[in-house]
């Protein structure tokens, strides 16, 4: 990849580069935090859930995981905080990263409900979506694996177990697949 993103984070700006903290892989997950809201969704804050638990392991295998969002690093901060996450989370507000990777859509393309996503044109967009970088000794980094959509379930522990259940994940005749979930903080309320 030639263009040099440069991202918010904790230690200020970073380049993509940076982020593989000195391993040779990285794994991104695109969490969708619309710059315009207080709070991520519910879909995105189940899978980090899982993230939190296990992206400390990553490092014995030579790979870092960072997630990136849209939205202000101070918003990620708070809600991190509200949520109780611990893993590396930076903002792409000011860079063309989200939208080269087709996660943001521009305004022309919101206004007439179709996108570039998963490499064609549709109607409507999923943006989730993770992807793996392999950066060389010599620094040059290369995209090496995206996931779209529902193929992000298999990032997703959780899921793996509800599939061990007899009843599975009971999404059948949900309005939409994910429509049962809820952010960690807001079950029982």
């Amino acid at each position: 990849m030639n263009k040099p993103y440069i991202l918010d984070g904790p230690k200020g700006k970073e380049s993509l580069a940076d982020l593989f903290a000195r391993r040779h892989q990285l794994i991104v997950q695109h969490f969708m935090f619309d710059p315009s809201r207080e709070a991520a969704g519910k879909s995105c804050s189940f899978c980090a859930d899982g993230d939190n638990g296990f992206f400390v392991h990553f490092g014995q295998c030579d790979v870092t995981f960072v997630a990136v969002s849209l939205a202000a690093l101070e918003k990620l901060n708070a809600f991190k905080r509200q949520m109780g996450w611990n893993f590396k989370w930076v903002s792409s507000l000011d860079s063309d990263f989200n939208r080269d990777h087709q996660v943001s859509e521009t305004p022309e393309e919101k206004a007439k409900g179709q996108g570039y996503y998963n490499y064609r044109q549709v109607l409507r967009r999923r943006a989730a979506r993770d992807h793996v970088f392999y950066r060389d000794d010599d620094g040059a980094v290369f995209h090496a694996y995206s996931c779209y959509a529902r193929g992000l379930d298999m990032m997703n522990a959780a899921y793996h177990y509800l599939d061990l259940t007899p009843k599975r994940r009971e999404e059948d005749g949900l309005t939409y697949p994910m429509a049962w979930v809820r952010r960690h903080d807001l079950y029982g309320s």
